[in-house]
């Protein structure tokens, strides 16, 4: 079929936000303000978790923490928290903190990674709470995470992705999430925060330590939380990181061009929130953005062969399914339940193939004519191409900024688009 595709434009979304200029010296401050110095003692051992999410400076705040540790005299060290992301290994997961910077030499501290647990307890309904050996055997515990939305739901409590889950499907390691999510979307959503309330009862956890990001992937604020106050506070700090995240500026389109998907842009590869797509078995889609085809280009080299979320979209390249490492994205997805995410679509030479067999399915829209955005990740939104036929609706928007004059799409010579 011949394709003729509409001209595009790049156009900028002006993002605000506040952001933290010093990380080492914002760590200590709000190590200062819940008087961690006062509730250590020289030589205690410390257990630090690092997750799985690429968050902004994560290695930089937890050698600033680390630092601030070692300052009081303590043994800090740092475990995975990551349920079954990494394969499910011990090294695995040690193979994703490398990934991220979390590297012993660079932070300053051991890093101490295993897949064994021990139970600690089980909420009121029974379910058994586990965290990890190491950590179980430390001194006392600090729980390190990012708060946003979660790409699975809606919590009507306000708990979704942060130190409350960290605290039970991150400590928990593979265990905790097989436990949880056997229980499919109503596990995280409800059983979740009643795992991590155990651990914050029946472990010795010093602090949290919460982070929100702005639109620009840029550390927005960095907390320190006494125990007691975590699940209250991160409800909060929720409604905060909500406000500041960025998203599409057009809610109807043909066809979405998603550079790249991993883990390193959303726990699902790509952010529902963003993509408007859950596809898990019973729940309702969301309402926006609504965008009839979805086109997965690649896979980033921080995932690590993790494709989990090549299910929200129709079409995808060999590209990218010849980079898939089918035990770490089935141990994932496995472990979720939601078996969707991982089921491969429809898979084309190249970008202009999938192009092609996009716009061939958009009924009655002839391809000049067809609504088209390409953005490089779900993570990253503040440059991007539209079609030509979308600037009138963009050009009312106050945060958008077009750039350029309109111009033919350019494809390498393996047919891939250059973004």
């Amino acid at each position: 079929m011949d394709m003729k595709l509409p001209t595009f434009v790049k156009i900028k979304q002006h993002f605000h936000g506040p952001r933290v200029e010093n990380i080492d010296a914002t760590v200590a401050e709000q190590l200062r303000n819940i008087q961690v110095r006062d509730r250590v003692k020289p030589g205690m051992r410390i257990a630090i978790t690092a997750g799985s999410r690429g968050v902004a400076n994560i290695a930089r705040i937890l050698k600033a923490l680390i630092a601030e540790l070692k300052g009081m005299g303590t043994d800090p060290f740092i475990i995975p928290a990551m349920g079954s992301h990494g394969g499910a290994t011990a090294e695995g997961q040690v193979e994703v903190l490398h990934s991220y910077g979390i590297t012993e030499d660079y932070c300053g501290a051991k890093i101490l990674s295993s897949m064994e647990v021990v139970q600690v307890g089980e909420t009121p309904a029974g379910m058994p709470v586990y965290i990890d050996k190491y950590a179980s055997e430390a001194d006392a515990i600090i729980i390190v995470g990012r708060i946003k939305v979660h790409t699975d739901f809606k919590s009507p409590i306000g708990i979704e992705s942060g130190l409350m889950k960290m605290a039970s499907i991150g400590l928990g390691k593979h265990k905790q999430a097989l436990t949880i999510h056997t229980y499919g979307v109503q596990g995280i959503r409800d059983m979740m925060p009643e795992v991590a309330k155990v651990v914050l009862e029946k472990c010795q956890i010093l602090c949290g330590v919460g982070i929100i990001e702005n639109a620009f992937e840029q550390t927005a604020k960095i907390e320190a939380i006494l125990p007691a106050q975590i699940p209250q506070r991160e409800r909060e700090l929720l409604k905060e990181s909500a406000a500041l995240m960025p998203k599409l500026p057009i809610e109807e389109l043909d066809l979405l061009w998603v550079g790249e998907i991993g883990k390193n842009f959303s726990g699902t590869g790509m952010d529902t929130n963003i993509i408007g797509r859950l596809r898990i078995l019973g729940t309702e889609e969301p309402a926006s953005p609504r965008i009839k085809y979805l086109i997965a280009s690649d896979l980033s080299e921080e995932t690590h062969g993790n494709a989990l979320g090549i299910g929200l979209a129709d079409l995808t390249t060999k590209r990218l399914f010849d980079k898939i490492d089918y035990q770490k994205m089935n141990e994932n997805v496995i472990t979720s339940t939601f078996l969707h995410r991982a089921m491969i679509p429809i898979v084309m030479e190249n970008d202009r193939e999938a192009f092609t067999a996009a716009l061939r399915a958009t009924w009655g829209i002839q391809s000049e004519n067809a609504r088209i955005m390409c953005i490089p990740n779900t993570l990253h939104l503040e440059h991007l191409l539209i079609s030509s036929n979308l600037l009138d609706e963009v050009k009312g928007l106050e945060h958008v900024e077009v750039i350029g004059e309109p111009q033919e799409l350019a494809f390498d010579e393996a047919g891939y688009l250059k973004f």
